[in-house]
Order: structure tokens, then sequence, then C-alpha cells
């Protein structure tokens, strides 16, 4: 896995709740060359922890008949990172949506990221990586290193609030500083066990 929020922030929470590193930040060696955390110190604001990734914009495509008949609703339109990015007018129809997983599996690309502006947030997306084996992932940082560049140029600000509307769904406040995406989310301990070996 070349880039995955999800590990990122909790190799970085464990480091913090677990085994008490209290340095100003976290810096992981990744495919995607260095990534730092910061935050997750305290509550609240302070309580958020900062990733730092590298920005993928997204750049104008065709978009492939597999992936547009398989999402089952045309987009505005169609980008490409290393994900396709398909931009909707409302929230309502990525909310909507119901991919068939075969058919959008058929084409070469790593994952499909539907995008929309929020009703109550700056833009709102679901993430569908049938290729890698998961149909919809609930959050996925990685995908907002492309929709953050795609939603600061649209909207015209760097700072933006998201709402990932998978059935889990999540928030993210992201900020988009030159060739690097900040990306803010929580972590929760949920399970703490042992394994012998």
């Amino acid at each position: 896995m070349d880039l995955c929020g999800h590990a990122t922030l909790a190799a970085a929470f464990v480091l913090r709740r677990c085994l008490g590193y209290s340095g100003p930040q976290i810096d992981f060696d990744t495919r995607s060359g260095r990534l730092t955390v910061t935050g997750g110190t305290g509550a609240g604001e302070d309580g958020c922890y900062w990733l730092d990734f590298p920005a993928r914009p997204p750049v104008p495509i065709e978009l492939e008949t597999p992936i547009r008949d398989g999402m089952g609703r045309p987009p505005l339109a169609a980008l490409k990172a290393r994900d396709h990015l398909l931009v909707y007018e409302t929230q309502a129809e990525v909310a909507a949506l119901s991919p068939d997983y075969p058919r959008i599996s058929q084409t070469d690309h790593f994952a499909v990221i539907a995008t929309a502006p929020g009703d109550d947030c700056d833009f709102v997306s679901r993430f569908f990586a049938p290729r890698q084996g998961i149909n919809e992932d609930p959050v996925t940082g990685s995908a907002h290193c492309t929709l953050t560049p795609y939603w600061a140029g649209r909207l015209g600000k760097t700072k933006l609030s998201a709402r990932q509307i998978s059935p889990r769904g999540g928030e993210l406040w992201c900020e988009l500083l030159g060739d690097r995406v900040r990306i803010g989310g929580y972590g929760v301990l949920y399970l703490r066990g042992e394994i012998e070996v």
C-alpha cells in the first residue's frame, strides 16, 4: 500500500496514547516518502491528529464505460490521479449511488471516488475499491489527497471540511499546503489484547 490514512493515524495514536510518546511530531518513512503526524496530545482541537500527506491533484479524463455504467449515474465530470474521481451535482446523488462492483472492477484503476458539494460541509465523498477487495471503505485518508486539491481549486479556499458518507462515515478537516495536504481526524481505542507466538 503506497499510502494509508487509517494505518498512519492508528500508528500515531498507539505511539501517543498507549506507548507514551510525547514528541512534537511523529515521522514515518513510507512508499510515499516521509509522512508526519502532529497533535493528538490533548482534548478538543489539540486531540486532533494532523497527517501531512502528499497532494495528488487530479486531471480531467474521458471516463471508461465500465466505470460510467457501473456507477449507475453519470457524473458531471471525471478526473484521475491514483484513483478515478467522479464529481456529482449533489450530496443526495452521491448518497444514492449503488455501484455494480464487478463492473467497475473491469478497468485498470486503484479505486473510484464519488464526490459532490456537501449540504453542511464543503464536500462529501464515498470511496469504492472492489479491485482491492474493499467494495466501500468507510473513511479514506488517501482519497483526500486528491479531493482536497480538487475542492480547494473549485471553492477558492485552502481549508475545507469534509464528510465521507459511507454507512459508517466520518468527518475530516483538510488543508491544501502547496504540494502537501494536511488531514485532521480523531482516533479512539476500541480494543487492547495480547498475542502469544
